[in-house]
């Protein structure tokens, strides 16, 4: 009978080795495919690492920091939930966490985490993706008004993304002279000072009339912001929603689901180092939303 080294050549030029030969494509595939997915694992699992300590880092400051612990402690249970499955995957994807085992049958049942692993991470990304989107859509134009979202007092300090925001919202005022803010946000501190009346103080101690501000010093959350403001202007006029790039997707879907119907995005920077953090904070409330649906 005649073999495959006679019938091509073993050593042939240009010839591939038969399958399964030692040196044939099936391994070198096999090798590529390994290094790969090595690589891929471990870009996965560096930026799974950062994104878990940028969390522990943030959220512990900001628990400390503001009124509302309970909160915050309780999104921050979830963030770490959601790194965990982040890190998992990363680390199978790295090294082969649950089908490296010889038995079939083992291997058979590792796939059972490896896919659910697989989806969970696959909705991470895909609300990560929203939000990242979300903040990189400016859509502001003139409106007789621009709503400013506030955020938690940090030890009764305005927050560095909250002073971001009033930048923003300076600029607004400054391009269109005829539009007024609403400032809105409650959660008052221990001296009972809200986050609207810091904004308030903040803006008129830049020159900005007092005329121009509109207060909503109730709201202990982003759906009641929306809740109380659809009181003070028609729902139905065009509002310019001044947030953080990274609130901006949540809180324009939360202003339509409330009756807005004509919302333009003004997004702020935020603070790159807290990006993940917020970042992730904010699947977690999107995440929740889903569920209550």
């Amino acid at each position: 009978m005649l073999s495959w080294d006679r019938l091509i050549g073993a050593d042939a030029p240009g010839r591939l080795p038969p399958p399964g030969r030692k040196g044939g494509y099936p391994t070198q595939i096999g090798k590529r495919t390994s290094r790969a997915r090595k690589i891929v694992g471990t870009i996965l699992l560096v930026l799974a690492v950062l994104l878990t300590v940028d969390v522990v880092w943030v959220m512990t400051d900001k628990i400390s920091a503001v009124v509302r612990k309970a909160d915050y402690q309780e999104v921050f249970m979830y963030q770490i939930i959601l790194c965990a499955v982040l890190l998992l995957f990363a680390l199978d994807v790295r090294f082969n966490l649950f089908t490296r085992w010889k038995s079939g049958i083992l291997r058979a049942v590792g796939w059972v985490p490896r896919v659910a692993l697989a989806l969970l991470g696959a909705v991470i990304l895909f609300f990560c993706g929203k939000v990242i989107a979300g903040g990189m859509v400016n859509t502001a134009a003139q409106a007789d008004y621009a709503i400013v979202l506030g955020l938690a007092l940090e030890n009764g300090k305005p927050a560095p993304d909250l002073l971001s925001r009033l930048d923003s919202a300076r600029s607004y005022l400054d391009r269109y002279p005829e539009a007024r803010l609403i400032l809105t946000g409650g959660n008052a501190d221990e001296n009972g000072l809200t986050e609207a009346a810091v904004m308030r103080d903040i803006l008129t101690g830049a020159g900005v009339s007092p005329d121009r501000l509109i207060l909503e010093d109730q709201a202990q959350s982003t759906v009641e912001n929306f809740r109380n403001i659809a009181g003070l202007v028609s729902s139905e006029a065009p509002v310019v929603m001044i947030s953080s790039d990274y609130h901006m997707d949540r809180a324009v879907r939360t202003a339509a689901e409330n009756g807005f119907a004509q919302v333009m995005r003004l997004p702020a920077p935020s603070a790159l180092l807290a990006y993940g953090a917020n970042m992730l904070s904010e699947v977690v409330l999107d995440l929740n939303d889903l569920t209550k649906k």
